[in-house]
């Protein structure tokens, strides 16, 4: 099942609040990037994260799971209703991540 229309529109509105969010699409799923990184996923209706110490902290109960067949397992963020715990998040993770690499197509 491909995460809908409805549900990317309904998160990419709740991370609006965030600077440098942007959003591409993967067969039918979606990447979330912040400042050109990859952040998280949208796959089949679910927003996971990637699973770093920081944001393991940040959400103790969440549930691992595997975006898609092969992937590494990441977090679920089921709380997508708080804005403000997103931003957190989302900002949080992009501190810890490497800057993007400048590969160049072939």
């Amino acid at each position: 099942m491909a995460t809908g229309k409805e549900y990317k529109e309904y998160i990419l509105e709740q991370l609006s609040n965030i600077d440098g969010i942007s959003c591409r699409s993967m067969m039918g799923e979606y990447i979330i990037y912040i400042d050109g990184k990859i952040a998280a996923y949208l796959c089949d209706n679910r927003f996971l994260v990637k699973d770093m110490p920081c944001t393991t902290s940040m959400l103790k109960e969440a549930k691992r799971e595997i975006p898609y067949e092969g992937a590494k397992e990441m977090l679920l963020v089921e709380n997508t209703d708080d804005r403000a715990f997103l931003k957190e998040l989302l900002e949080t993770v992009n501190e810890h991540l490497p800057p993007p690499s400048n590969r160049r197509k072939k």
